[in-house]
């Protein structure tokens, strides 16, 4: 079976050329400690695959003889679009990398669905002045949750999509929009990603999330990537854990890897050390 590499060169070499295809993978970790940056570098060094090898080879190295980069890469964003996101990826990773990346990947930015329930004027997430008229026609609009649905349903087969960030949906639980149905979606998620094949990275912050609902995601998707920041005498270190992931936890549990040590440079985020049990 071929794996979809999550683009970070030595994570990817470990567990074998990256994840297997039809899983959803939560990527939930505190505030900068290296979540968000997976998210981004594993979005760029997929699209960078087919835009520029020599690029490639030099910020990534040599796939595993089991990967296959997916042919498409999808950025769900709920709040954000393309220039804003390329300039958030250029603040992690070499410009140029991102540079000749941008082009293989396709934002999808769901900030009208998001926001058309809010008190946000029209003009600040659409760039355009809104009328008082418009805003009894915001109830004919398809929400947020059906918007990323039919998204991911034409998008997700076969090919890699992040989706930046479940926190905004957390932040914004309403009536219209409560727990359950966050998690539910999440749950649906994981079946339809079986039977896609592709791979689907979903970001939260753990700071936004009781114990309980991040036990909660946990269950409902296929692997879990912990990141959290960690003090060891005058150093603190960005630390990455996998739990709970199928087809790839047991390779690290053979290797008797617990836990990774993660730095962050100009080709994105990467592993810098490995944890075994002594």
């Amino acid at each position: 079976m071929h794996s979809i590499p999550f683009g970070v060169p030595r994570l990817d070499s470990i567990i074998g050329g990256g994840a297997p295809p039809g899983n959803v993978v939560l990527l939930a970790g505190e505030s900068g400690a290296g979540a968000r940056e997976f998210l981004y570098t594993s979005v760029t060094m997929n699209a960078l695959s087919r835009a520029d090898e020599d690029l490639f080879d030099l910020h990534y190295g040599s796939l595993d003889d089991s990967a296959s980069p997916p042919p498409e890469i999808h950025y769900v964003s709920f709040t954000a679009g393309e220039p804003y996101l390329r300039r958030e990826m250029e603040y992690t990773m070499d410009s140029d990398v991102v540079a000749a990346a941008i082009d293989h990947i396709e934002f999808h930015d769901l900030s009208p669905e998001f926001f058309q329930l809010s008190p946000i004027p029209r003009e600040w997430y659409l760039g355009k002045p809104t009328e008082l008229e418009d805003l009894g026609h915001r109830h004919n609009r398809e929400s947020v949750l059906g918007a990323l649905g039919t998204t991911l349903s034409e998008h997700a087969p076969g090919n890699l999509v992040v989706i930046d960030s479940l926190t905004d949906l957390v932040a914004s639980r309403s009536d219209d929009m409560t727990w359950s149905d966050i998690a539910m979606v999440v749950k649906g998620l994981e079946k339809a990603s079986y039977q896609w094949g592709g791979l689907i990275l979903v970001l939260v912050s753990t700071e936004a999330l009781s114990e309980t609902e991040l036990g909660i995601l946990k269950g409902a998707t296929d692997g879990t990537l912990l990141f959290k920041w960690e003090t060891g005498g005058s150093k603190r270190a960005r630390t990455m854990v996998v739990q709970e992931f199928r087809g790839v936890l047991s390779q690290l549990e053979s290797e008797n890897i617990v836990q990774f040590e993660t730095e962050i440079n100009e080709s994105g985020l990467d592993v810098s050390d490995v944890r075994k049990i002594r």
